[in-house]
């Protein structure tokens, strides 16, 4: 094909650079798309016409964009052919990513910080200068930084409300003036219940040392499980080889692959069985017969279908999660929990749901153009404020893609940094709000002073004087707060499976919650990262893969730091079987957005929660 390619090129009277460099690349583009090599070349002069090209030479420096070209005619010709079918490139993730909502439906409009509460603060500047306790330093206070002049600070920007108003004898809503306020701040917190789930990562652990029998069972396993808990479920037999030609209808549960090094498309769509099914050979995968669906690399799914040639399953239902109830059953025995608190309370124990106060922020806590933490000085000072029970911050906390760490104009070391700058600030915060506060840390693979390793362990801060009220957790993480879950990762997944992700809508008018969607691929394939293979700079081990980033049974919080816009939404786990109704499950999925974007601030989310999705108080908050 490639000297058929040559020949169409020069036919058109094009001259090729790096012949055979160039040659390899179109090669895998006809492959990928599905072009002959007039086809190919066609496409060439469209692109080298709208780029204004002076020569007529095809140079290799051209090949990137090219592929743009070529991907934007796939796209343009898959929406005429079949207008439910979606398919997307990393390009396409702009329509999501963190921006400004214009929708005034979206948006839930705020006011700037009233007197009262700049008052508030001031006091409490005031009592920290008193005391010694200073958050910035004084070469901190004699800045003028972008972030500093910013305005309207503390913007409610979303809000979702289900918490019953306190009302007073009068039947008016109650307020707490300043005085009321400070009484409130000093006295002391709820102790909030703190117990996590270890996972065999610990600090210090040896890594990237994973195997290539590493990777194959990690692999394996996956399909493996969800295949049990199928059959399990007694919905579904006994998977059958789908490689095997066969005119009766079967079922086969395999891996989500892609036939060449693009993106998905309808061309593309291999699966992949288990060693034990079918010796782990591909097939290829046709769903043109299916009206929805939602597909990326490394899913695992169950197809009913049939296969009349042998190289060709049509499928004709595709099962993409696992029954609640079974995933539970099927699990593996329960993970390793570490109670934090000295002592287990009575209370504890008691099935009444309280409500857990708490804010949820993640990274970066500084803005582009300095290293001086202005965001997270200002998270900890409204923290103070609203006294929550549980403050989780998520990294990255010494950003690797900061300017002036990538450039390495620091006089101090990561770890000098980590320590004197967002220690100190948390610890401070700590000793103000008293021994009932709780602060939860989770890293992230951008931590400059951290491993880079996914998953990652926790910071190790046994070694360092730090408080016990703080929690460092792995990434991702899982732990109980007051008897209800949480789990957390720092790796931008939601943005990676926007990114590979190829899906057909219905098209009855229903509407399409593409962020929703993404959040629910999580839960149904029961892992923090089902993208497979892993996006280019994720420094996966698979070695620790399997059991770090399971999810074993559904959290009732869900936080997904990402690039991709801020959202709280509410996700139904579960749903209907044939002939019964199987219990639905809702977890709320939280992506509080970033503390610090560029020179100016970000968002962070403050969540008032009863212990389920129908008695709680969210609110995604700009700094």
């Amino acid at each position: 094909m490639e000297e058929e390619i040559k020949a169409e090129f020069l036919k058109s009277g094009f001259t090729l650079d790096e012949e055979q460099e160039i040659l390899k690349k179109c090669h895998t583009f006809c492959q990928d798309y599905g072009l002959e090599p007039s086809d190919l070349v066609s496409s060439w002069e469209i692109y080298y016409l709208n780029r204004q090209l002076d020569e007529s030479v095809v140079k290799d420096a051209e090949m990137d964009g090219f592929l743009g070209h070529l991907q934007s005619e796939q796209l343009g010709a898959s929406a005429k052919k079949d207008p439910g079918l979606h398919m997307y490139s990393f390009k396409d993730v702009d329509m999501v990513l963190d921006a400004e909502d214009e929708d005034a439906k979206d948006v839930i409009l705020g006011t700037p910080i009233d007197k009262s509460e700049k008052l508030q603060l001031d006091i409490y500047d005031s009592a920290h200068k008193t005391n010694g306790n200073i958050y910035s330093s004084e070469r901190k206070s004699k800045l003028v930084t972008p972030f500093g002049k910013r305005s309207n600070k503390f913007v409610v920007k979303f809000n979702i409300d289900n918490l019953p108003t306190i009302e007073t004898a009068n039947g008016i809503e109650e307020h707490y003036d300043l005085e009321d306020g400070i009484i409130k701040r000093v006295q002391p917190l709820k102790s909030s219940s703190l117990v996590v789930h270890r996972s065999g990562l610990e600090p210090g652990c040896r890594f990237m040392y994973d195997t290539i029998e590493d990777r194959f069972n990690a692999i394996e396993n996956r399909i493996r499980k969800h295949a049990a808990a199928l059959v399990a479920s007694s919905l579904y037999e006994e998977p059958m080889d789908p490689s095997v030609a066969s005119q009766r209808s079967m079922f086969a549960v395999g891996m989500i692959c892609c036939d060449g090094e693009g993106h998905l498309n309808d061309k593309s769509i291999l699966l992949q069985s288990s060693v034990e099914h079918s010796r782990g050979q591909l097939v290829r995968l046709e769903l043109n017969k299916l009206s929805y669906f939602s597909v990326f690399p490394g899913q695992v799914v169950g197809i009913k279908g049939h296969n009349p040639s042998g190289h060709c399953l049509i499928a004709s239902e595709l099962v993409d999660s696992v029954p609640l109830s079974i995933a539970a059953d099927a699990d593996l025995p329960p993970t390793k929990k570490q109670a934090l608190d000295g002592e287990i309370q009575a209370t504890h124990l008691s099935s009444t749901p309280t409500e857990t106060t708490m804010i949820i922020a993640a990274g970066p806590f500084t803005t582009t153009d300095n290293l001086l933490f202005e965001p997270l000085s200002e998270l900890l000072a409204y923290a103070t404020r609203n006294s929550p029970q549980l403050l989780i911050l998520l990294g990255p906390f010494i950003d690797s893609e900061h300017p002036q760490i990538k450039k390495g104009t620091v006089d101090l070391s990561f770890d000098d940094i980590f320590q004197s700058e967002v220690l100190r600030m948390v610890q401070d915060y700590l000793e103000y709000m008293g021994p009932n506060a709780r602060l939860v840390m989770v890293p992230s693979i951008r931590d400059a002073n951290h491993d880079f390793v996914f998953p990652q362990p926790a910071f190790d801060l046994d070694s360092l004087n730090v408080r016990l009220q703080i929690t460092s957790l792995n990434n991702p993480g899982i732990f109980e707060a007051d008897q209800f879950m949480i789990g957390c990762c720092t790796v931008d997944i939601l943005k990676h499976l926007s990114g590979e992700e190829m899906s057909r809508h219905s098209m009855d008018g229903q509407p399409n919650d593409r962020l929703s969607r993404l959040a629910n691929h999580i839960l149904s394939q029961q892992s923090f990262y089902p993208l497979y293979p892993p996006a280019e700079g994720v420094p996966m081990d698979f070695s620790f893969a399997s059991e770090a980033l399971h999810i074993s049974s559904v959290p009732d919080l869900l936080i997904l730091p990402s690039d991709i816009k801020y959202f709280v939404k509410v996700l139904p786990v579960g749903g209907t079987t044939e002939g019964e109704e199987e219990q639905m499950k809702r977890c709320v999925c939280i992506n509080p957005g970033r503390l610090a974007k560029g020179e100016g601030g970000g968002t962070f989310v403050e969540l008032k929660y009863q212990g389920s999705s129908d008695k709680m108080n969210a609110s995604i908050i700009s700094i």
